[in-house]
């Protein structure tokens, strides 16, 4: 892959900004000025709506869907922040701050890594052009619903529980807090060494080479089972503020789990597969996403 100039890339960065400032614009004036429904999750996720419209529009204008690649971190906290705000709950609510450290946390990790490995607008997420390249003659709808609305839509419900938890007064242990708090951050801890060791290997890989060493030695996907631990995070903080809605709490979560195991992980596989003939072996040793040893008589190849 060819890399941009550092002014490129500078110049990259500040167009993507300036989409976002505009689109979160956007969504503000309609929180302030549109009709409002009533409903506060509901006016939220027209809000939402409209500022991944504005994202698409960029995303056709520079033939480019990965303007929409940071929108998955960055929109979070803001919807958590707007939820807070408008709730009856005060500023020194401990469980609600537990919440806004995870997930402030997880944006800001999540969003930092994605600003330090961003090569440019030459380049695009081969997933995106994959979608618009078998839709033939639907490229047009598939861009802006597979690629845009339905990801803001997965990622809105992977955040419904959070809307729970920072508009009902507790009800529930306040032991299931703490767990939901650490649960998330051991989450956005896994990512960060999962990212960083697959960063390291990058930079000495040669043709053909695997990764199956440090967590990638354990999970096959040890960032998307950390992205999925965070999501299950913020249900138990629902589940902490409401009890009795349990049983559906869980949804975004597991929204987010038939998204890495229906089609991340699939697409990544074949692709993995088909340009690295040795990774058949790593996918015979090493398990498919939950963490846990190399089968037996697999143990992690290490390379001097």
């Amino acid at each position: 892959m060819s890399r941009q100039s550092p002014s490129g890339r500078v110049t990259a960065l500040v167009r993507v900004t300036f989409a976002y400032l505009l689109a979160i614009a956007v969504a503000v004036l309609w929180l302030l000025w549109g009709p409002a429904t009533g409903v506060l999750w509901l006016d939220t996720l027209i809000a939402d709506l409209l500022a991944t419209v504005v994202i698409f529009g960029f995303s056709r204008v520079h033939h480019n869907s990965s303007f929409y690649d940071a929108y998955w971190s960055v929109i979070p906290p803001l919807l958590l922040g707007y939820w807070w705000w408008q709730s009856d709950l005060g500023v020194d609510d401990l469980r609600t701050w537990l919440l806004f450290i995870v997930v402030a946390v997880w944006a800001v990790r999540l969003t930092a890594n994605w600003v330090g490995t961003y090569p440019g607008l030459h380049h695009e997420d081969w997933r995106y052009a994959q979608l618009r390249a078998d839709a033939g003659r639907w490229e047009l709808p598939v861009d802006l619903f597979a690629i845009h609305v339905i990801p803001t839509l997965q990622v809105f419900a992977g955040m419904v529980p959070a809307y729970v938890a920072v508009t009902h007064p507790a009800q529930g242990p306040t032991w299931l807090v703490v767990v939901a708090f650490l649960v998330g951050l051991s989450a956005v801890g896994l990512e960060t060494i999962a990212d960083g060791q697959l960063r390291r290997f990058v930079r000495s890989a040669r043709g053909g080479d695997v990764m199956d060493r440090g967590v990638w030695g354990w999970s096959r996907h040890p960032n998307y089972f950390g992205e999925f631990s965070f999501w299950f995070s913020l249900a138990l903080f629902g589940v902490a503020a409401s009890p009795a809605d349990a049983w559906w709490l869980f949804i975004g979560a597991a929204v987010m789990l038939a998204l890495f195991e229906g089609a991340s992980i699939p697409m990544m596989e074949r692709r993995s597969l088909a340009r690295r003939p040795g990774y058949q072996s790593v996918i015979d040793r090493v398990p498919r996403f939950v963490p846990r040893p190399p089968r037996a008589g697999g143990a992690v190849r290490t390379r001097r």
